[in-house]
């Protein structure tokens, strides 16, 4: 079931250019997008994990369901698991990959690449998800598979990477270099 979020705050973006999860599996393309808690797609979110876990499991969906979310087994997580990172304490996200590179656009719909230095971890974004429900020998999960992001407006970057600065380092005269 293919849903659109308005205006979320996009992090890990992983949408150039396919890698893996530290080393393993095959590479992909993913993003998390960060949600109010309060912010009403949250419960069109909801709704339509439930209706793909109903189309998946029938009568057995709400229990299915119900151990699935007890063990964060669904693309909706506590943004609070994840405090650490930016952004993240106190909000919702969704996460979502694709081994075939998603559809990157401008506000306008143009294409962006890599070097327009957008969308990047941090701003704001629309975006395309498409929710399935997996039941194989790697367990039963809802997942969410990363379909198109448009650029939506500029939001504080998230740290992450970059370089030192000068203030990490003391300054040092001949004497103690002796």
């Amino acid at each position: 079931m293919k849903i659109k979020l308005n205006n979320v705050r996009l992090s890990f973006a992983q949408l150039f250019e396919a890698k893996t999860v530290n080393g393993e599996g095959k590479p992909a393309y993913s993003a998390s997008f960060l949600i109010d808690p309060k912010d009403p797609q949250i419960a069109a979110v909801n709704a339509a994990i439930e209706t793909v876990a109903k189309d998946k499991w029938g009568a057995k969906a709400d229990a299915t369901l119900k151990a699935m979310r007890a063990a964060d087994k669904t693309c909706l997580h506590s943004g609070d698991l994840k405090s650490n990172y930016d952004g993240f304490e106190g909000m919702l996200y969704i996460s979502s990959r694709n081994s075939m590179r998603p559809l990157v656009i401008d506000v306008d719909k143009s294409p962006l690449v890599e070097s327009d230095g957008k969308p990047y971890s941090g701003c704001f974004v629309n975006c395309s998800v498409e929710l399935w429900a997996q039941d194989n020998n790697y367990g039963k999960r809802i997942n969410a598979t990363l379909m198109g992001v448009q650029y939506f407006k500029d939001g504080e970057s998230f740290s992450g990477g970059g370089v030192a600065s000068e203030d990490d380092f003391d300054d040092l005269t001949a004497d103690d270099l002796i």
